[in-house]
């Protein structure tokens, strides 16, 4: 059923009042749904639930939604991204069932009299227009993962601290079956029980290495200050796998999904430039060595940013790809460099992240019309490094964010 042009008058027509109630809407909605269907908190973020991100990030979709009713094209981008994050954490139709529901009834609570039949029609037409393309996209990504339709159990073969901070997590099947490969950049939902929330809780965590049939691996970065049992920090489940899980232990791991990848099949000869702060090394890292294990001739620039060299990871492997791949460069900024840490080797800027400072064609590969620049980190830094980039010249669609927390179509 399509939305009629009266039906969709009505859609903008309540654009204003989602701008003005959309986190009221979104948050009773969650309240309600979760409350009335406790097994669905194994599906949804609690830090996010409880910070209140989970529902402005809803709210902003609604809104964003409804200003684009008729022209669904702008959120082509969105909806792929959202899509890939639901089939990894394996959102079925049958959740849609329940959220279209609950998002109507919430509708219904907070609007009151000036929800009128005529809008609650519209926007159940509406919410059902958008469901049957994400359910339509899922499944096209499930098809694609061929025979692994559902959580598969891991087992963490090995942990190995990268950095005072970092911790790289090898992930091998338990059934021992080869497994299928991916795209550099792309990332699993790994799912563990949390026995203080009495159920499942899953975090997405993107690979840092080239593909391998027998295991994947992910970097984590533990927060020293999160407090035990403290669900509003991000870095809750991650602190988990750091401090309480070890070798041998089991996880249940997503097949690989992930609109954020450079393919070493692509035939493009365009050069990559690779900008990270932080733990955004992870997917950088992954198409580093799949470009290079590949034997890759396109240009590779490496930019990266970290706090310090303690916090560092994958530094000796960054240099030892410089010194064996001439068509690859790295540059690292290093706020606080460690005593004895030789600049120019071990690191070459001790300032935080300034394109500014690099030179345009070797570092930035400007006069590349066809250069792709992939950039993970902070959000404000990846705000200002694509700003930057822009201001350089470089088209939107020659650049790449990876964006880690909830999905948004604003």
């Amino acid at each position: 059923m399509s939305l009629t042009p009266d039906q969709v008058k009505l859609i903008k027509a309540t654009v204003p009042v989602l701008k003005e109630h959309g986190n009221t809407i979104t948050s009773h909605f969650y309240q309600l749904m979760l409350k009335e269907n406790p097994s669905l908190n194994s599906v949804f973020n609690q830090t996010h639930q409880k910070t209140g991100h989970q529902a402005g990030a809803l709210a902003g979709s609604l809104y964003a939604y409804a200003s684009h009713i008729d022209d669904l094209g702008v959120l082509a981008p969105a909806v792929e991204k959202i899509s890939h994050k639901h089939a990894s954490m394996y959102v079925r139709p049958e959740h849609y069932d329940v959220v279209g529901t609950y998002l109507l009834r919430a509708m219904g609570d907070v609007l009151g009299a000036a929800l009128t039949p005529d809008i609650l029609e519209a926007w159940g037409v509406a919410y059902w227009q958008l469901a049957n393309i994400m359910i339509k996209q899922e499944d096209s990504l499930y098809k694609s993962a061929g025979p692994w339709t559902s959580w598969r159990d891991f087992r963490i073969s090995k942990k190995v601290p990268e950095s005072e901070e970092i911790t790289s997590f090898y992930l091998s099947p338990v059934d021992g079956t080869p497994l299928p490969s991916y795209l550099p950049g792309q990332y699993i939902s790994v799912a563990t029980s949390v026995p203080s929330l009495h159920h499942d809780q899953n975090r997405q965590y993107s690979l840092s290495g080239a593909p391998s049939p027998q295991h994947y691996r992910i970097s984590v970065k533990r927060e020293s200050a999160v407090q035990k049992g403290d669900l509003t920090h991000p870095a809750y489940i991650s602190n988990i796998l750091h401090g309480e899980k070890q070798e041998g232990d089991i996880l249940q791991v997503s097949h690989p999904y992930g609109e954020f990848f450079a393919d070493p099949k692509n035939t493009g000869k365009g050069a990559l430039v690779l900008i990270s702060a932080g733990v955004g090394i992870t997917p950088m890292i992954s198409i580093l060595d799949t470009f290079t294990q590949e034997n890759s001739d396109r240009r590779i620039s490496f930019i990266h940013a970290t706090r310090s060299s303690g916090v560092q990871a994958f530094g000796s492997h960054v240099r030892d790809i410089t010194s064996s791949h001439s068509n690859v460069s790295a540059t690292i900024f290093n706020k606080l460099p460690a005593e004895g840490a030789k600049q120019g080797v071990d690191f070459d800027f001790a300032t935080r992240m300034d394109l500014d400072v690099l030179d345009k064609e070797k570092d930035l590969c400007l006069h590349d019309k066809e250069a792709c620049y992939y950039i993970c980190g902070p959000s404000g830094f990846m705000t200002d490094m694509g700003d930057k980039l822009k201001s350089f010249g470089v088209e939107d669609a020659r650049i790449k964010l990876e964006i880690f927390g909830t999905g948004n179509m604003s």
